[in-house]
């Protein structure tokens, strides 16, 4: 009898026979008492034939079977009886949809986990028997990086890695995953995976201006250079340190947006000490293990007009005869300029 057969439907039985004649052949029929079943008797042209009546409603998935007996007794003295068993299947109807463990499932997976690892192992069960039990797994309507990213094994419902991860591209994923049994019934859950941020990203410096050359007489705390700091990774692992390497009198200043670096001068210059400067200015963040980005930055500096002529001698002294002729080459003096240009351009008068 299938489950979704309604109360009220009537199943006829075989008749009993009885080798007797006259009221020894007389027969009435009994039915172990059962609460989803009664004994009733339809009158026929060949005779009264018994009948099993449905009470009530049948569930499989509660009781797939019942165990009835059913008694035929003559009015003889003494009185005779013949029993027969009979036994009701229940035929399964997909009355049960299939049902996730969970609703939502949040998993998280680092970033460097490679393409074909586990994601989550998710099953349904499902009530039902037979082909309405069989479960068939699949992704509803997602979005297209999500589908390229994961894959799920229909008959598992194994959910796997398919490709590479990359928090700073996207950091989350919702995916929606149904669970359909062989009668058409569909179950659907959430599974929300959270990328973990690994420190796969060095920090990068941006020159984004450099004032050079530098005039030497400029004076300390001018801005020599802006540079925007970036790590594109998150937390401990995008918070950058500077500093700066080789003898460059320059400095950093953190600026208030946190990710921008100001050079400034942090003394006076002095191009006849040094008419450029290089320096390398190294950036690291607070991963473990920590990345590291580097910029070259070479400063020029420019001549100011700060040194006066130096005479290769303080005094010169002469001897000269009185009868030395006009025109004639008394001494040579000679002056130097530390400067450069036409500020180390020397005239005498």
């Amino acid at each position: 009898i299938g489950e979704w057969i309604p109360p009220g439907t009537r199943f006829p039985l075989e008749v009993a026979h009885d080798a007797d004649v006259g009221s020894n052949s007389l027969l009435t029929y009994q039915l172990t008492s059962n609460p989803s079943f009664s004994l009733a008797m339809k009158e026929s042209p060949d005779g009264s034939k018994p009948e099993i009546i449905l009470e009530r409603a049948l569930d499989r998935e509660k009781q797939s079977s019942f165990e009835l007996v059913l008694t035929a007794v003559d009015a003889g003295d003494p009185v005779k009886s013949g029993t027969v068993q009979i036994r009701v299947n229940v035929t399964d109807a997909n009355d049960n949809p299939p049902i996730f463990e969970q609703d939502r499932y949040r998993v998280s997976l680092r970033e460097d986990v490679p393409p074909g690892s586990a994601v989550l192992n998710l099953s349904a069960s499902d009530a039902d028997a037979g082909t309405n039990a069989r479960i068939n797994y699949g992704f509803g309507k997602m979005p297209i990086k999500a589908l390229q990213k994961f894959r799920i094994d229909a008959e598992s419902g194994s959910i796997t890695l398919q490709e590479a991860l990359d928090f700073e591209e996207m950091s989350a994923y919702s995916l929606a995953v149904e669970a359909k049994d062989g009668g058409g019934l569909v179950a659907h859950c959430k599974v929300e995976v959270e990328v973990q941020d690994v420190n796969d990203n060095p920090p990068e410096i941006t020159i984004l201006s450099l004032s050079s050359p530098v005039p030497e007489d400029a004076l300390v705390g001018t801005v020599v250079a802006l540079l925007k700091v970036r790590d594109r990774d998150s937390g401990e692992n995008g918070q950058v340190s500077c500093e700066l390497s080789g003898e460059a009198p320059l400095s950093i200043v953190a600026s208030s947006g946190g990710s921008y670096k100001v050079l400034v001068l942090a003394k006076a210059l002095d191009r006849e000490e040094a008419a450029f400067h290089e320096l390398v200015l190294r950036a690291m963040d607070g991963g473990d293990p920590a990345r590291t980005g580097t910029a070259r930055i070479r400063v020029t500096v420019l001549d100011a007009n700060d040194n006066a002529p130096v005479f290769s001698q303080a005094e010169y002294t002469v001897r000269v005869p009185e009868d030395v002729p006009v025109g004639s080459v008394l001494v040579t003096v000679t002056a130097t300029d530390a400067d450069e240009g036409l500020n180390g351009q020397v005239k005498y008068s």
